[in-house]
Formats: C-alpha cells, sequence, structure tokens
C-alpha cells in the first residue's frame, strides 16, 4: 500500500461531493479534488484552494495517491473501474453508494484487497452507515437471529445523482436475502406496519444495499430493508413492477434521467429533515429485539460519517480486505456522528 497521506475525491463536482469537499476544508483537510468535467473540477478546486486533476473514471491518475473517497454515481457505471485502479495501484478505496450490485462486486474483491493490503470499504454514507451500526447492534443483541429488518423515515428530497440511481433501481426491480442468497422480489412486495421512531407507519420493502452488506456485518441469511409506504406510492410501486422491461432500456433511462432537476437539497432543508432508523431481529424461538436511532438528514450522514472514515484510514493501518462500515469502526459509530442520537434497544 502507498505510503502517502494524499487522497482524492472523486466525482467532487457532483452534489455530495462538493458538500465533502467543503467540509473537508473546513477541517483543516486538504483534499485533491477529482473527476471528468474539467472545467466544474477545476472551478470548485480554485474556490477552496485545493488542488485538482481531471481524468475519466477508466483511466484514474492515481499517482501519489493513499486513498480514494469515490463519490460518482451511478455506481454501477463508475465503481469497478476505480475500485480496479485502486487495488492495482495499492490505495484504499471509500465510496458512497447504495447500491447492492455495487456492494456485491466490493465483496467479491476481498482477496485481492488483503494482497494489496489495502481497505475496501464501500457504502460510507448515509448508504449504509446508519443502517449497518444497526444491524450490527441487534446481531450483537441477539447472536442466534435467523431474520433481520431494517428501514428508515425521511422526507429527504433526493439528489441529482440519487435520483437517477432510483430511475435504475426501477429498472432492476426488489431483492431481499433469502437463506443467506440474494433473489429477485416485486418491488414493495411485502408490507407491515413499523413505528420507526416518530409513530407507527404502512412500510414497504425496497432494494436497499442492506441487503448485501447487513449479510457480511452480521451473517444473519434472512433480510429486508423497509420505507414507509403511501397507498399511491405502493401503486406506483405495482405499476413499476409491470413496467420493468420497459424501464430497464437504455433510452428510456436516458430520458427519465434527463429530466431529473441539477440541484440538491439546500442547508436549511436538509437541517429540518432527520432521519429515523429502525431494526428488528427474530430468531427461531421468537425471541425479538428492535433499535431505533434517530439521525441527521442522509447528506449531512454522508459529509460527516465519509471524512470519519477517512481519517480513520489516514492515521490507522488496518488490515487489508472488504469491510463494511461497522466492520471497520463499529456499531457505535452512528451515535458519534454529530445530529445522531443515541441508539435505543428494545
Amino acid at each position: 500500500m502507498s505510503e502517502t497521506s494524499d487522497w482524492l475525491i472523486y466525482g467532487a463536482n457532483g452534489y455530495t461531493g462538493e458538500l465533502i469537499a467543503a467540509e473537508a476544508v473546513a477541517r483543516g483537510m486538504r483534499p485533491i479534488l477529482a473527476g471528468r468535467s474539467h472545467d466544474k473540477v477545476v472551478r470548485l478546486a480554485s474556490e477552496l484552494d485545493l488542488p485538482a486533476r481531471v481524468f475519466p473514471v477508466n483511466d484514474p491518475d492515481l499517482d501519489g495517491i493513499g486513498l480514494v473517497l469515490h463519490c460518482a454515481g451511478p455506481f454501477s457505471s463508475t465503481s469497478a473501474p476505480m475500485l480496479e485502479a485502486c487495488l492495482a495501484a495499492g490505495v484504499h478505496y471509500l465510496d458512497i453508494t447504495g447500491e447492492i450490485d455495487v456492494f456485491e462486486h466490493a465483496h467479491a474483491q476481498h482477496q485481492g484487497a488483503v494482497d494489496a493490503g489495502v481497505v475496501v470499504c464501500p457504502g460510507v454514507g448515509f448508504d449504509v452507515i446508519p443502517t449497518d451500526c444497526v444491524a450490527a447492534a441487534l446481531s450483537e443483541a441477539l447472536p442466534d437471529a435467523t431474520h433481520l429488518a431494517l428501514g428508515f423515515d425521511t422526507r429527504m428530497r433526493l439528489s441529482p445523482g440519487t435520483q437517477k440511481t432510483s430511475l435504475e433501481s426501477l429498472g432492476i426491480g426488489g431483492r431481499v436475502r433469502r437463506d443467506g442468497k440474494l433473489v429477485s422480489a416485486p418491488m414493495g412486495g411485502s408490507t407491515r406496519r413499523i413505528d420507526f421512531g416518530a409513530g407507527e407507519k404502512m412500510a414497504a420493502t425496497i432494494p436497499w444495499g442492506d441487503v448485501a452488506t447487513a449479510y457480511y456485518t452480521t451473517g444473519i441469511p434472512n433480510i429486508e430493508v423497509y420505507v414507509p409506504s403511501s397507498p399511491k406510492r405502493a401503486r406506483s410501486l405495482r405499476i413499476a413492477n409491470l413496467l420493468r422491461p420497459i424501464l430497464r432500456g437504455s433510452m428510456l433511462q436516458q430520458m427519465l434521467k434527463a429530466r431529473v432537476p441539477q440541484t440538491g437539497p439546500d442547508k436549511q432543508t436538509r437541517a429540518a429533515s432527520p432521519v429515523h432508523v429502525w431494526g428488528e431481529v427474530r430468531n427461531e424461538a421468537g425471541d425479538v429485539r428492535e433499535a431505533r436511532i434517530k439521525t441527521s438528514n442522509g447528506y449531512d450522514l454522508t459529509v460527516t460519517g465519509s471524512l470519519e472514515f477517512v481519517g480513520y484510514l489516514l492515521s490507522h493501518r488496518p488490515a487489508g480486505g472488504y469491510y463494511t462500515p461497522s466492520q471497520l469502526l463499529g456499531p457505535d459509530l452512528i451515535s458519534k456522528l454529530p445530529g445522531c442520537g443515541p441508539m435505543v434497544l428494545s
């Protein structure tokens, strides 16, 4: 692994990447800002008085870099080439994805990361720090759990990149973990009433990253992730299931993505939009444990969470390999981040 402390944010000119870059500077850190858009990257670097590099994701310039924080989505297209370059160069790899297939691909690179002596830890943002920490805490509370349900309640408007990733998921469909295997399931295929922490609501399953990551964190073989679902949203999910072959088409995907607004939520909106995170485990005997935590909004949590991992890897030398967020920094990480309360288990 490279001994340098220089690190790089790729996709720094995106909505979340720019938030991370600004907070890094506020903390006295000096990342190199990078991306494929010359004008946008150079302009931001000038504003923040930081060095810049411009390169396409399939030809990364990692000379002298010890760590990459990858923020350029959709990660289904950008993660694999960046991760491959990091492994070849002996560079730690972090990203802020929430995409199941990206987690699965990263996990498959575990031995390569061990051999290279680098950490591969995707999902160091709202996807999936809080739910991963909840999963880890619940697994400790009920070690023989066979079923894990996770979920979160937020009204935050999505950033442009997240909206585009969500559009891709409509074409892929839902997924859950069953008997240790990832299996396809209708979007919103399972419903139940859940109190995420702000009152009981009807909720439906979504293909969230934890159906991949929580399995590697806990070993629990059956995993689902829920979000509140109004009757209108439930109908939309049923329609999306029927239209999946059409929604998967590249031309329609391009048309839908072109309609996505180019701005994310402002600071005031983020501050007024906390998230309630919930989890539940049960075992074959019928024992049940629950956990809840109120966190800051997803974007601010991604900023502070990702920088927590950057700081850790710049000052520590963990063994190389694939990690989930809670495996690397522990399940109590979420309670330490700004704007997050204590985790309550019952």
